[in-house]
């Protein structure tokens, strides 16, 4: 057995909040609701509320503005706003490597056109970009070119397949020697387009006929009932919506007033997601039992969590065509084609809403059905909390400083001749072994949707909307603003949050003409 632990990051793209059965879904992840069960939960874990900032945070262990990705891939030539990673940081990669791992990279890279073999990465398979259809095995690619890849048929390939199939190909290669390894599994399920087998799809049409009011409703009593949330928690109002442009916003529906036809359109987009999310699980699944047929389950660090909260592009219904944002009702025999090769569907804002449940907002916000996800840790030869839930406040600038400390490593001062910013989190070693949690500061940006959480306070912003100031410990959900009784407070922590974005590269956003 190898003396430094082997480590798995398992991140899913787009995922919400509730959507496993360990935090309240109906959804079919046995996998990861057995290494919650074997392992920790967190439920008050932070990411950057969207791809390419929360992978450019997780990788580095630096807010998003300050490793170069503030916003998306697009250069907007300022220090926050680069569109790739930048010079002064290292990746999780390039540290763990130092300390003799080998790193691997299978699924989603999307911080930039400086690829993940140039940053540390020994070897990669999956997708450069954000999002592309899941059964074209052409938009995924291989490096270094010429490396050992799997072939497949006309019809055999799918991603989330092919994505684990490599992975475990690398862990096999890793398993040639004594050395440990990193395996970052960065799923891009289950991101728009909704595309899945019909078998698995099959299994949740008649599960959604409830609607999303139900669904919310139900979720939230097993999340009571699993203490993710308190048993006083009140499911929000329907959240509101805004479109692309933020010129048309609106609240999310009653089910029951939805017509039929539309109500079965949306049924079928909200089963083909799930399908995406127990096919995951599937996966997880076969590199668990690869795991445990090599006895090396005891001593790999396995995490799970996604990149943002649910995607509630654009409105209640959903788009058929990313670029117009453009909805189609699909009747009768077209919704037999949904989610195969030629369909092209998100599920949009009432079901995201569902999937955030109890919480307010989705994925680009602050609030925090935006910036929450579900995080899963198991380690049998350290964590020696099994099956324990821990409420306490973290974020992906974490996992550096919980790598450098397990593996050893050294988390470098400059780094091929360039600077390096130190790093902003704090390692979970503590937390695994049930160490009291202490106060911290963590704050949030993007696309002007702001946050900021210290202790048990925490202020939220939409961009055109003023600040709100919610107590955490009684209000998780955000319904009772207390801006007014607390102006103090919030001025306070305005000036801390201003502070924040000024020393990491929120500002200045564009380049003045």
């Amino acid at each position: 057995m190898n003396y430094k632990p082997n480590i798995i990051l398992i991140l899913a793209d787009d995922l919400g909040f509730s959507d496993l059965g360990s935090f309240g879904s109906e959804i079919n992840t046995p996998n990861l609701d057995q290494l919650a069960k074997e392992g920790l939960r967190f439920t008050q874990f932070y990411n950057s509320a969207r791809c390419c900032p929360s992978r450019a945070s997780l990788l580095s262990g630096l807010y998003p503005h300050q490793a170069g990705v503030g916003e998306m891939t697009e250069d907007l030539e300022t220090p926050g706003y680069r569109g790739y990673l930048k010079n002064h940081c290292v990746t999780l990669a390039e540290v763990v490597k130092e300390a003799g791992y080998h790193t691997y990279l299978s699924g989603k890279w999307h911080v930039g056109e400086i690829g993940p073999t140039e940053r540390g990465f020994d070897d990669f398979y999956g997708l450069l970009g954000g999002f592309t259809s899941f059964w074209d095995k052409r938009d995924y690619t291989r490096l270094p070119e010429g490396r050992p890849e799997r072939s497949y048929s006309d019809g055999e390939f799918y991603a989330t397949d092919a994505i684990t199939d490599h992975a475990l190909d690398f862990i096999e290669d890793s398993q040639q020697d004594k050395q440990p390894y990193f395996l970052y599994l960065s799923y891009n399920a289950p991101h728009f387009p909704l595309q899945a087998p019909k078998k698995e799809i099959a299994k949740y049409e008649k599960v959604y006929e409830k609607g999303w009011d139900r669904i919310r409703e139900e979720r939230l009593e097993k999340m009571k009932e699993l203490d993710i949330v308190p048993e006083d928690t009140l499911l929000t109002p329907r959240s509101e919506y805004w479109n692309r442009d933020r010129n048309i916003q609106g609240v999310n529906p009653a089910w029951d007033s939805i017509d039929p036809d539309r109500q079965k359109d949306l049924v079928k987009r909200m089963a083909i997601y799930a399908a995406m999310i127990d096919r995951m699980d599937q996966n997880i699944g076969r590199v668990i039992d690869n795991l445990r047929e090599k006895s090396e389950l005891e001593n790999t660090l396995i995490l799970f969590c996604s990149d943002n909260g649910a995607c509630a592009e654009w409105d209640p219904w959903g788009f058929d065509d990313w670029i117009t944002t453009s909805n189609f009702l699909h009747r009768k025999e077209d919704l037999e084609r949904m989610g195969g090769p030629v369909s092209y569907h998100s599920y949009g804002s009432g079901w995201a809403n569902a999937c955030s449940t109890p919480l307010r907002l989705y994925k680009h916000y602050g609030h925090e059905g935006g910036i929450s996800t579900p995080l899963i840790v198991h380690w049998p030869e350290k964590v020696v909390r099994k099956g324990e839930i821990d409420h306490r406040p973290g974020h992906f600038i974490d996992f550096m400083a919980t790598f450098v400390e397990i593996t050893g490593a050294s988390y470098p001062e400059t780094y091929n001749g360039h600077r390096i910013l130190p790093m902003e989190g704090e390692s979970m070693l503590p937390a695994f072994q049930g160490n009291a949690a202490k106060e911290r500061i963590f704050c949030f940006e993007h696309e002007q949707h702001c946050g900021l959480r210290r202790g048990k306070w925490k202020l939220s912003k939409v961009k055109e909307m003023d600040w709100e100031l919610y107590d955490m410990e009684n209000d998780r959900t955000e319904l009772h603003n207390l801006k007014d009784i607390y102006p103090e407070l919030v001025e306070e922590m305005k000036q801390t949050w201003e502070a924040w974005a000024k020393r990491t590269d929120v500002y200045p956003r564009r380049k003045s003409n």
